[in-house]
């Protein structure tokens, strides 16, 4: 590249990672935010908890880098255009190639990165995540025999504990289970054990009661029992590592195991999964397009800069939008397969030969004329409002 050419690449490439930075980071303070139950609840050290919530990230990335950019190459595009300096570089006789390449070397970039991210770190993470989260379930039978908390095992099922004695023995047990609405379930018991049995894992309870009460009339039962076995298997059960299709591997994807019952539960599923992966790297060069298409040309007033964003953020608004839809459909019908290329491809191919100057859309001039007489309106409404002080 040459001097303009990495001075171009230099703006476009800030622009773009402090945009990543910022967006992924937003975004993963709102998930931080969502997944504190996981240290309350479940007693896990803050180190885990943010490990787990850190793996999150390949994902947002992924999601976050072609619109970001979308972003940066508009950003720098309008800068260039503001400070008159793409009317300097068309004047000089620079070729709308020569100025898209910097901005398609980032793109390429950016496509591998997310290539990468797309077929193998972000189910890595995703997957390195669920057993993380399988561990965390399975170390709550831990969690329970901790004396003195209440510990929420499940939702509408909290243990107590006492006190511990030696041999495991647990001392002063009280388990409230109102799993079931119209049941109000209340075990109390001077003492208890966790058992291992072939047949699953039990909470063995010793010299106790078992209060019952129907929600719906309020009348209550007690049991007496010298011995009862509460069944924890179904908490052991939910902790078995079962991976979802956004947690396989692309080869597994690709040739899956037809005995799988996962597979043959959400047949539908793997095929969208595959298939948005192969095609996510299409993406950040559909958007440098668009964004190039739109503002890649020396404009000379600030109106049709400001039509031109519009018309930019519209475009790549209604590209990725049209891309969550059909990668919803190919999840319900493999003929909608071809549809999920043929989206990004088809904007790269049209804004791609607007960008190189090979063709120009006419928008009709009556619609021209009332989107600059709405623009003006509006710049006069607010430039009367800020003078005003802000006052209605």
């Amino acid at each position: 590249m040459g001097s303009l050419e990495r001075y171009i690449f230099r703006q476009a490439a800030v622009a773009f990672l402090g945009g990543t930075f910022i967006l992924t980071l937003v975004v993963w303070i709102t998930q931080v935010l969502r997944q504190l139950d996981l240290v309350t609840n479940s007693g896990q050290t803050i180190a885990l908890f943010f490990l787990m919530t850190s793996l999150g990230i390949p994902v947002l990335v992924t999601l976050i880098a072609p619109i970001s950019l979308f972003m940066a190459i508009l950003q720098t595009l309008n800068k260039l255009n503001g400070d008159s300096e793409l009317i300097v570089m068309a004047a000089a006789g620079v070729s709308p190639p020569r100025l898209m390449r910097p901005f398609l070397i980032l793109t390429v970039a950016v496509s591998v990165a997310v290539a990468a991210l797309a077929l193998y770190v972000t189910p890595s993470s995703i997957r390195y995540f669920r057993q993380l989260l399988t561990q965390a379930q399975a170390n709550l039978l831990t969690a329970i025999v901790r004396p003195g908390q209440f510990t929420q095992a499940d939702r509408g099922l909290t243990f107590h504990i006492r006190d511990r004695a030696p041999g495991g023995v647990l001392l002063g047990i009280v388990v409230s289970d109102s799993r079931d609405p119209a049941l109000q379930m209340t075990y109390v018991a001077e003492r208890g054990v966790i058992s291992e049995q072939p047949q699953g894992t039990f909470f063995v309870l010793e010299n106790g009661n078992l209060q019952r009460r129907e929600v719906k009339d309020g009348s209550t039962s007690i049991v007496v029992f010298d011995r009862y076995a509460f069944d924890l298997s179904q908490l052991t059960q939910a902790a078995e590592t079962i991976y979802r299709p956004s947690e396989r591997y692309t080869w597994e994807l690709i040739n899956p195991n037809p005995a799988d019952p996962m597979f043959e539960r959400w047949q539908g599923r793997f095929r969208q999964e595959l298939h948005d992966r192969f095609s996510a790297p299409l993406y950040p060069l559909a958007m440098m397009c668009i964004a190039f298409a739109m503002l890649g040309h020396a404009r000379t007033t600030r109106q049709s800069r400001g039509a031109a964003i519009a018309g930019a953020i519209t475009a790549m608004a209604a590209v990725r939008g049209v891309g969550f839809a059909v990668s919803g459909m190919a999840a319900t019908r493999a003929s909608a397969v071809p549809l999920v290329y043929a989206v990004p491809l088809i904007a790269i191919v049209v804004f791609g030969a607007m960008a190189l100057g090979w063709f120009t859309p006419r928008v009709p001039v009556a619609l021209s004329n009332r989107l600059s007489d709405l623009s003006d309106r509006i710049s006069e409404r607010f430039a009367k409002h800020f003078a005003s002080g802000g006052q209605a």
